[in-house]
């Protein structure tokens, strides 16, 4: 069995980094590799389609055909302009030998000037057994990676909110009638959901509603992402062994999917409430343009962490990490965070309530509340004599560990080559 995991890159984005996590969990069980258009690691088993300097000059470019035309002539504003993909520009890799050598093509995340959806036919029309995991809602919309409460994909997409003039003809009605005729032509597939709450979603879709739909979650390797000694990690960078430390990463912390500004009202709640507690806060992720004075307690702010070991590091550096996503799927900062035995408070939306058990491993918030979300932080470092570190550790290694998730994978691969 030849599989080959599809994805725009190996790092830089959830997706990638599930993606790579999966050619690791697969790897001495199936021959497995990772077709990407942009490399960033030496790892053996991932082959980028670059390979000369006029590859990477018409990967660019491709890169801004389809971003330039979206951001002149349809964006609503900038905060859209990585919500919606059209998926018009894209490199035909249908006779590459890693594609030809392949049983199963196994595809994630193939935007930003990867794969069109004309490319995508192309690869569908070599007859062999597809693959797609849904690391969010691109696959059954007209072009929105989120849909928030809008619920056009159910029928018909048009009218879309990121659209600067929406109307029933607009670009995402186009697009949803490419993928229409794109998945009617080609019923050889099965489409995976990192999340229950995803695959409910795609389901509830007219473009996917007919077709096998199944769940199974991101892994995880769960003799990195793992407890540490806190007082010994505290001092290497330089924090006191005692501190209540709240944690939040993103990305991008300025992505309003992520909810920096619930947090940051959540912990003026606490800042108000407990006026003599101390608390600590650390940030990662690109944060370009965030001000952070305006988290009203002290705070560190680290950039983007490539390194993982330095990541687990940070992770242990907290008493509780917090998520207030608006939405997310099946967010890989959770599952790191309860991997290290940390326990989380984020909103109740997405998949988040399938990794957080409510006062059991974390906090469930009310959603949108920021009232909740300062109670549960507040609950949760206030629980010393809980099993709340054993549990997250305990939920990761029972339902996200390597040799679970390549199980489930493997037995799917073996259903669709029958």
């Amino acid at each position: 069995m030849k599989v080959s995991l599809i994805n725009t890159a190996d790092s830089g984005g959830g997706a990638a980094v599930a993606c790579k996590r999966l050619l690791n969990a697969l790897r001495n069980k199936v021959q497995v590799n990772m077709l990407v258009q942009y490399k960033n690691s030496i790892h053996q088993a991932v082959i980028s389609i670059l390979k000369t300097r006029v590859d990477f000059i018409i990967a660019k470019l491709n890169f801004l055909r389809e971003r330039i035309s979206f951001i002149a002539f349809y964006e609503k504003n900038k905060t859209v302009r990585f919500a919606f993909s059209t998926a018009n520009v894209g490199i035909d890799v249908s006779k590459n030998r890693v594609i030809a050598q392949s049983d199963i093509l196994h595809f994630h995340w193939i935007n930003q000037g990867f794969l069109s959806l004309s490319n995508l036919q192309k690869l569908f029309d070599l007859n062999k057994p597809i693959v797609f995991t849904l690391h969010d809602m691109w696959v059954f919309t007209g072009g929105c990676h989120y849909a928030g409460k809008c619920n056009h994909f159910m029928q018909q997409c048009g009218n879309c909110k990121f659209l600067t003039r929406p109307y029933g003809d607009d670009i995402s009605k186009k697009g949803w009638l490419l993928k229409q005729q794109l998945f009617a032509r080609n019923s050889n597939i099965t489409f995976v959901a990192c999340s229950h709450w995803m695959a409910q979603q795609a389901r509830k879709s007219s473009l996917l509603q007919n077709f096998n739909i199944q769940s199974i979650p991101n892994p995880i390797d769960t003799t990195l992402y793992k407890p540490l000694n806190k007082t010994e990690i505290r001092k290497k960078w330089g924090l006191t062994a005692d501190a209540k430390i709240i944690l939040f990463g993103a990305a991008n912390i300025n992505d309003k999917r992520k909810g920096v500004a619930y947090l940051i009202e959540a912990l003026e709640i606490l800042k108000k409430q407990y006026p003599n507690q101390r608390l600590d806060v650390v940030l990662f992720g690109k944060n370009k343009g965030f001000d952070i004075t305006q988290i009203p307690f002290s705070t560190i702010s680290f950039q983007i962490i490539t390194a993982e070991q330095e990541l687990v590091e940070i992770y242990n550096l907290a008493s509780v990490f917090v998520l207030p996503s608006l939405e997310d799927n099946l967010p890989n900062m959770v599952m790191e965070a309860l991997a290290c035995g940390i326990p989380v408070v984020a909103f109740n939306q997405g998949g988040i309530p399938e990794m957080i058990d409510h006062q059991q491993n974390g906090y469930v918030a009310q959603y949108q509340s920021s009232d909740d979300f300062a109670q549960g932080i507040h609950w949760v470092l206030h629980n010393k004599g809980s099993n709340l570190q054993k549990n997250a550790r305990k939920k990761v290694i029972d339902t996200y560990s390597e040799e679970i998730i390549a199980k489930q994978y493997i037995a799917l691969y073996q259903s669709v080559l029958k």
